[in-house]
């Protein structure tokens, strides 16, 4: 039994709820079970130097966890003056996820920047990050068309994340803080709407998991992210 309650291969549930920011381009708040993470695009007129002048545009993502998103106050990284590794390395892994599946080239000389930040975190905090990011890269886009600035959504496929691991030696879908902090093996899974993976990110707690484990893993990954997937298109749907 998983300290959930849950079957093996269930989702937390799960909500998405667009528009919850007045004043950004896109936005999107995504609810995994405890975790929350708030999801804003904002739209510039303007490339990073590296791109002038190539025609085409650009996504980067920042990621951050308020101060009592967990169980003590964790203190603001602006405060210490940087950020750790462990959030320049998430952030990234958003940034990377939503670029996949976007055709810069359609985007023009823009810039798009998703802000992502968890309001609780219950584990799986970079997952619902990355589904979430792609419902208010969505509408980012949609208001850049409404006002004439890009001619079509860029936006090529889906994308969405989801964790799996080994509970008790056993292959478990969607891992929260206690599972995630007492299993053998975690995974990452970014996966694209059609079938592609974008990326995956996996680690043996204890003692090295096997090729048919990982597949086992890989098979709860892409069934948890078709649940994801078809809520992300009725979250763009409403």
């Amino acid at each position: 039994m998983r300290p959930s309650g849950r079957a093996a291969d269930a989702l937390r549930t799960l909500i998405l709820e667009p528009g919850v920011a007045r004043h950004a381009e896109g936005s999107c708040r995504i609810r995994l079970g405890v975790t929350e993470v708030l999801c804003t695009a904002s739209v510039e007129p303007r490339v990073p130097p590296f791109l002038r002048n190539k025609g085409e545009g650009w996504i980067n993502a920042e990621y951050g966890m308020l101060p009592r998103a967990t169980h003590t106050r964790g203190e603001r990284e602006a405060a210490r003056g940087k950020q750790s590794g462990r959030t320049q390395e998430i952030q990234r892994l958003i940034a990377r996820s939503l670029r996949a599946v976007v055709d810069r080239k359609a985007m023009g000389e823009m810039a798009i920047t998703v802000d992502c930040d968890v309001l609780t975190a219950d584990g799986g905090t970079r997952c619902a990050a990355i589904t979430g990011a792609w419902v208010a890269l969505h509408y980012a886009f949609e208001h850049c068309v409404l006002k004439n600035a890009i001619k079509r959504n860029p936006l090529q496929d889906q994308v969405a994340a989801v964790s799996c691991g080994l509970w008790k030696n056993e292959p478990v879908l969607d891992l929260d803080y206690a599972e995630d902090s007492a299993a053998g093996a975690d995974a990452n899974f970014v996966l694209a709407g059609k079938g592609g993976i974008v990326e995956v990110q996996g680690t043996a707690e204890g003692a090295p998991f096997s090729d048919e484990q990982f597949l086992r893993l890989l098979a709860l990954a892409r069934q948890g992210t078709e649940q994801l997937f078809a809520a992300q298109r009725k979250a763009i749907h409403r």
